[in-house]
């Protein structure tokens, strides 16, 4: 079987790709990153050494030109700020997605690796969504009810020739992390926040999930944080 992993560069994703090569070896893995516009590459940086790391064929798409139409704080070319607050915070203040939430992103991501999946005959499609992603609509494309949508979608669009799973749909980032643990992943290569500063800031939704996931596991998160941050860690959603 051959696998093709969708590979951010962060923690989930990077958790998927070490599963893919255990269960399949890293001959027969292909991890995608996805440019979309992005304020900054360095999670792109982090995919491909991370796809070294494993010794899988690495593969890099621009989907920028279809993101150009929104204005979103992830984007380079919005004006917004990215917000320096949990998620649990965010949508005490407002109803749906996140600030860091660019429409529709996961789907248009996973219809483009299906296609490079379907080319390059592979049978199954990776993709690391979890259960606090999704928690109060903050990306309602890391539901569980989107990913059995997509699912279905793609085994009838590829003709039954390709399978998408999300291994950790079902679990927590901590629960995540201990897999990763499990696995030995090395997260030290790995990069989640949202800014693209010399340092995570240890703020943002994402970085705020990373620190308490590795605390909730009795871990120390390898990345370096300014200013003792990571002792300061905040748990971004109220746990399911």
């Amino acid at each position: 079987m051959k696998a093709l992993v969708l590979a951010s560069g962060g923690v989930d994703s990077t958790t998927c790709l070490a599963l893919a090569v255990k269960e399949w070896g890293a001959e027969n893995v292909i991890a995608l990153s996805l440019f979309y516009g992005q304020k900054h590459a360095k999670e792109l940086r982090s995919a491909r050494q991370l796809a070294e790391y494993y010794h899988t064929e690495h593969l890099q798409l621009d989907l920028s030109e279809i993101f150009r139409f929104g204005d979103n704080a992830l984007l380079a070319e919005s004006s917004q700020e990215i917000p320096r607050q949990s998620y649990a915070e965010q949508l005490s203040q407002k109803t749906g997605p996140v600030a860091t939430y660019v429409p529709f992103r996961n789907g248009l991501f996973i219809a483009a690796a299906a296609s490079i999946a379907q080319a390059r005959e592979c049978g199954l499609l990776y993709y690391g969504a979890h259960q606090d992603d999704a928690a109060g609509s903050a990306y309602p494309d890391c539901s569980e009810a989107f990913q059995q949508a997509m699912a279905e979608a793609i085994w009838q669009g590829s003709g039954h020739a390709l399978k998408l799973t999300a291994p950790f749909i079902h679990n927590n980032k901590a629960e995540v992390v201990a897999r990763g643990l499990e696995l030995g992943v090395p997260y030290q290569l790995t990069w989640s926040c949202y800014e693209g500063n010399d340092l995570p800031c240890g703020q943002c939704g994402t970085c705020r999930d990373r620190l308490a996931a590795f605390r909730q596991n009795g871990a120390v998160d390898p990345l370096v944080y300014p200013a003792n941050i990571q002792q300061k860690g905040e748990t971004s959603h109220e746990q399911n």
